[in-house]
């Protein structure tokens, strides 16, 4: 077994551990694999051991991995900060987009969504900690913003999206993921379809555990798969 077939195996035995608990489900909780300056090789070698989705933060080089990786199975979603500019490729390339973030981003992604006959999923992204170095809807005006984007025909808004304020203890996060989980539900509550509204992408290598307990159902972990990050180029 690789090194990255058995990080793969520790980490779904931890989702299930997390998910007992709290008496969850550990087939309602997916693991992203974040393969940002990741390469194929080593990518290849997660997908082969059970990864199926994969996290990219930037469009171009997730684009050379879509060619490289081309036949296998995989689910690409976006989880970067993504620029309207790139609407056109982010809808041509992505399952789902996590980083939605602000009104001129979904007119963007929705012109091209209806252009390329796609409904786009998507994730609003929750300034959680109001960061002002993050991007990120502030948390009393995420209810107005899904309401203005659930009427767009070509997205559809499958929940929230955080990255918190990183703290070395897990437990000092968890309020933060409580905070999000309230805030999905408040949203089910006065959604018109509050069945799409099912999940939450928060926790990363270092606290995804208390993020399941607090209702996670994407978490989003690159270091404890891959091992500490490369840097590479993001054109």
């Amino acid at each position: 077994m690789s090194v990255i077939a058995a990080n793969l195996a520790a980490i779904q035995e931890r989702i299930r551990a997390a998910c007992e608990r709290v008496g969850g489900d550990p087939e309602t909780v997916h693991l992203v694999a974040v393969s940002k300056t990741v390469t194929a090789d080593r990518i290849r070698k997660a997908v082969t051991a059970g990864a199926t989705i994969l996290g990219e933060n930037y469009i171009q080089e997730a684009r050379r991995k879509m060619e490289q990786l081309e036949g296998l199975s995989i689910r690409w979603h976006f989880i970067g900060h993504l620029q309207s500019n790139k609407a056109k490729l982010a809808v041509e390339s992505f399952d789902c987009v996590h980083t939605l973030d602000r009104e001129s981003l979904a007119q963007a992604l929705n012109r091209e969504a209806l252009k390329q006959g796609k409904r786009l999923p998507v994730l609003i992204q929750v300034n959680v900690g109001e960061e002002q170095s993050k991007s990120g809807v502030p948390p009393e005006q995420v209810a107005a913003f899904c309401r203005s984007v659930v009427t767009l025909e070509g997205l559809e808004v499958r929940g929230l999206m955080a990255l918190p304020p990183y703290r070395d203890d897990p437990e000092q996060v968890r309020p933060y993921f409580r905070q999000v989980a309230q805030l999905l539900e408040r949203l089910r509550q006065s959604a018109p379809h509050p069945e799409e509204l099912t999940e939450l992408s928060m926790g990363m290598s270092h606290d995804f555990e208390a993020a399941i307990e607090e209702g996670a159902t994407l978490v989003r972990v690159g270091t404890a798969l891959f091992g500490e990050r490369m840097v590479a180029s993001r054109t």
